[in-house]
């Protein structure tokens, strides 16, 4: 799924409005648009995590949406694309009235802004669209020694902080804007140091990990845990599982004596709940956090007994129920899932339209992967990748499943746009069933199992360096 700002100010476009949007002196704001070849009819208004409307498109594929009461901040409108889900985001402070003008044909360099306001908006559409780039670039620079890398990048986030104060200058902003351009370029920043140490040294010399100058996290001093502006920000987001992961190594460092990182380690992701418990107290941010670093550890560990005493921590410090309840499902699953058992008889869909249950394919030993249209880099990689694996391994059957809750002519237009065929390809009859039965998530989880049916591994990875030596396995069962 990819992430775009888009940050529209309404226009003489929506005539019936004009009178509101000049007399209205409350704390509202307004968001509308025009799509352009909707997929449907749907536009879901969001705000930290919590869905605030649903919206229908008119009969010109119009929508508007008055904010009363308006808490500014960003807000995210969600929409189906030609390419599966995407999420907009927009800079909402009172008397705003944003527009989105969007081809779902071609998504992002369809973006039309327009309006009052629109000057700061745009300042901050180019600067997170600026991160894509500034991050390509970055990629390059992790091969660099820990001083040329800082070099790189200090310069970088002084040339961005130039331009931004060039622009404050110039242009009358809230103090709300100026908090999250700055914390563009501020997190951004931060988080290329938190990844580099693991694209430098890679993960498993624990010592190389170590040797890093001494000031080279002196930024964490600046970190705000709990920044109401930011917590719907993906930049801020990201960053924090990032340094969440690395203070973790470092108490867990304390503690251990290993000199190779064990990411799927109980002690190593326990260390990582109990720092994020410490350090926020927003449950906006604070449950999120503590839902993907649990579903982290959940998805990875091989070792199911330790589950129950990671999840009551887990249970206790979070208060999304939501959440909560999706996770004791997937637990649940995850324990019927194990090595040994047979694989549940969910029910497929293929390409004809016919139904089939899952036993009925295994005929021999067995491959299953999964994709989704929101997911379309995985969708082609993974393709890519069994092809290759198809021709070393002909004795392995590879079936490949749509996850989607969508129509069967959708999915078959998806493959046919990358040029794949219908063989082995298949969808899920009851996809939420079917997700919880087999526990898909991620989206990257490959399961194997023998010719009988049976589990050889609930959860693998088809990129892993190891990936073929569990194919030979499976072959030898």
């Amino acid at each position: 799924m990819r992430l775009f700002l888009s940050i529209l100010l309404l226009t003489l476009t929506f005539s019936s409005c004009k009178k509101d949007v000049a007399t209205d002196e409350g704390e509202t704001a307004y968001i509308g648009g025009e799509i352009i070849n909707p997929i449907d009819k749907q536009v879901i208004i969001r705000k930290s995590n919590i869905t605030i409307d649903t919206l229908l498109l008119d009969n010109k594929n119009r929508f508007l949406y008055k904010l009363n009461a308006l808490e500014s901040g960003l807000y995210t409108f969600k929409l189906q694309s030609q390419y599966g889900e995407e999420f907009q985001l927009a800079l909402l402070e009172p008397k705003d009235s944003v527009m989105v003008r969007i081809n779902t044909i071609d998504f992002d360099e369809s973006l039309v802004f327009t309006g009052n306001g629109a000057k700061k908006n745009n300042y901050l559409i180019n600067m997170f669209l600026e991160n894509e780039e500034i991050n390509e670039k970055i990629l390059s620079y992790y091969q660099l020694e820990p001083i040329a890398f800082e070099k790189k990048i200090d310069s970088i986030r002084k040339h961005r902080n130039t331009n931004l104060n060039l622009f404050l200058e110039k242009n009358i902003t809230s103090e709300l804007f100026q908090e999250i351009s700055k914390a563009n370029i501020d997190y951004n920043y931060y988080l290329s140091k938190e990844i580099y140490p693991f694209a430098y040294y890679g993960d498993n010399e624990i010592k190389n990990l170590q040797s890093l100058p001494q000031t080279f996290y002196n930024y964490r001093k600046d970190i705000d845990y709990n920044s109401i502006a930011l917590k719907d920000y993906f930049t801020y987001k990201t960053f924090l599982r990032y340094h969440f992961k690395n203070l973790a190594l470092s108490e867990h460092l304390k503690k251990s004596k290993d000199s190779i990182l064990k990411r799927n380690s109980y002690c190593y992701n326990l260390d990582k709940l109990k720092l994020i418990d410490s350090l926020i107290t927003d449950k906006d941010i604070k449950n999120p956090l503590l839902s993907i670093s649990s579903m982290d550890y959940i998805n990875k560990t091989k070792n199911i007994k330790e589950l129950d005493s990671f999840l009551a921590f887990y249970y206790e410090k979070s208060t999304d129920t939501k959440d909560k309840n999706y996770i004791q499902k997937l637990v649940k699953s995850l324990k019927q899932l194990q090595i040994g058992n047979k694989i549940p008889n969910v029910t497929l869909v293929n390409y004809k339209n016919q139904q089939v249950g899952l036993h009925q394919l295994i005929r021999k030993p067995t491959a299953l992967y999964f994709w989704s249209k929101d997911y379309k880099s995985h969708l082609q990689e993974s393709h890519t990748k069994v092809k290759e694996l198809m021709l070393k391994y002909p004795e392995v059957n590879f079936i490949s499943i749509n996850i989607d809750d969508s129509h069967l002519r959708d999915n078959s237009r998806i493959l046919q746009q990358y040029g794949l065929t219908y063989q082995h390809e298949y969808q899920l009859k009851n996809p939420k069933e079917a997700k919880e039965a087999l526990a898909i998530n991620p989206i990257i989880k490959v399961m194997l199992v023998d010719r009988k049916g049976k589990i050889i591994d609930p959860h693998t990875n088809l990129f892993s360096v190891q990936f073929e030596e569990e194919l030979l396995g499976l072959l030898n069962q």
